[in-house]
């Protein structure tokens, strides 16, 4: 499991800054990294993009996307990580966007999904996960999923 300690320290061995989108999780990844002394070092900040209207206008995550995929999405997702990388030139940016719970759910896009992406100067990953438990479960397993997922994308870096 990826601590945001781990997470921050290996960033600052990198000399590599960081920055969140996020949606369900509320914030949560940006306060796990801001927990651990030395932060400030690495995270730039983060955005948090509850409304797809804060989506689209500070993101600049494309309108007709949002419409046509909608904001649980891997597109969504990616143009988000994107966005916000630009926004606070960082070398890397993570993003959360999904359906905790306990309602909004479909058959397509059942609660508990969330769409996660990172982005770097050179690629954009993206990931979907389905977490069991309930709203607030939910959103601590994927706040821990983006830390996880801001690792690897940090470990893709050169030093």
């Amino acid at each position: 499991m990826v601590t945001a300690e781990k997470l921050v320290r290996m960033l600052a061995e990198k000399r590599l800054t960081c920055a969140t989108a996020e949606s369900c999780t509320g914030g949560g990844v940006g306060a796990a990294i801001t927990a651990v002394a030395g932060a400030s070092e690495v995270f730039w900040g983060g955005v948090i993009s509850y409304d797809n209207s804060v989506k689209r206008d500070v993101l600049g995550v494309d309108g007709a996307l949002l419409e046509n995929k909608g904001a649980v999405s891997a597109e969504c997702a990616a143009e988000m990580a994107q966005g916000v990388r630009r926004l606070l030139k960082t070398d890397l940016a993570v993003s959360v966007t999904g359906i905790a719970g306990p309602g909004g759910g479909t058959r397509e896009k059942p609660v508990g999904l969330v769409w996660f992406a990172t982005a770097s100067a050179e690629r954009v990953h993206t990931e979907s996960r389905i977490f069991p438990g309930s709203r607030d479960e939910v959103r601590k397993a994927a706040a821990l999923h983006a830390l996880e997922l801001l690792m690897a994308a940090a470990s893709f870096r050169e030093v």
